[in-house]
């Protein structure tokens, strides 16, 4: 069978800086460099980049180019909550429906993501979190299993994945990218959502002090949903 272009694309990007040629902050090719390179339509290009870039690998920056994204921390306006915190912060009642715990063999992205070999074994959790027995938010996560061995076997009807990580492997470092999407069927169905509203997704890395801990990503509706942070600056 052969490997749609786009896919193609995607695995030379990733290959690339795997191998190292590619750096963090380091520029790769265009839309119109790969068209040409691969011999397709920019469409099938801009997908290739589109999805690294949602899966955090790359950042893309409107007329300056698309970058490997840095995988240490960075400086952000948003503080990591717990979100049955959040909710129980308003006097609401918060509930989860536990959707998938499984294990499953990390593809390039993934693998990179968590920095571990493609095809070892990761856990992967898909959770949504739930305000007043209204869907809120979904969490699929992808967890070191190295770092926190226990997760499969955890009932987070009782805690979150956030404060089973947190007590595992206290986190050190967090990245994030935010932005708008639009959700696919199977989000709309999770989210109970009627009509195709725009969604807040935060793709979140963590690292404890042995490593990359976990990878998610959060996405809301955002009629439900919003973000704020606090600066204080020093004289």
């Amino acid at each position: 069978m052969s490997v749609p272009k786009f896919a193609q694309i995607k695995q030379f990007i990733l290959e690339n800086i795997r191998a190292g040629h590619w750096q963090e902050n380091d520029r790769v090719p265009s839309e119109n460099e790969l068209t040409n390179q691969f011999q397709v339509s920019r469409m099938t290009a801009r997908r290739a980049l589109s999805e690294l870039t949602e899966a955090g690998i790359l950042t893309r920056n409107q007329g300056l180019g698309t970058f490997v994204a840095s995988f240490k921390s960075q400086s952000s306006l948003l503080e990591i909550k717990n979100i049955a915190d959040e909710v129980k912060a308003r006097n609401s009642h918060y509930s989860c429906t536990i959707l998938v715990m499984e294990s499953i063999r990390a593809i390039a992205p993934i693998a990179i993501a968590l920095s571990v070999e493609v095809d070892s074994h990761v856990y992967r959790s898909v959770i949504v979190h739930n305000e007043n027995e209204q869907p809120l938010q979904v969490e699929e996560r992808f967890v070191n299993p190295l770092l926190a061995k226990d997760y499969l076997q955890q009932d987070f009807h009782n805690q979150t994945p956030h404060e089973y990580l947190s007590r595992v492997a206290p986190l050190t470092e967090a990245r994030h990218t935010v932005e708008a999407v639009m959700p696919n069927p199977e989000m709309c169905e999770w989210l109970n959502l009627y009509n195709e509203e725009p969604c807040l997704q935060v793709i979140r890395r963590t690292w404890s002090s042995q490593g990359i801990v976990s990878f998610a990503r959060l996405v809301s509706p955002g009629s439900k949903y919003r973000l704020g942070g606090h600066l204080t600056f020093k004289k």
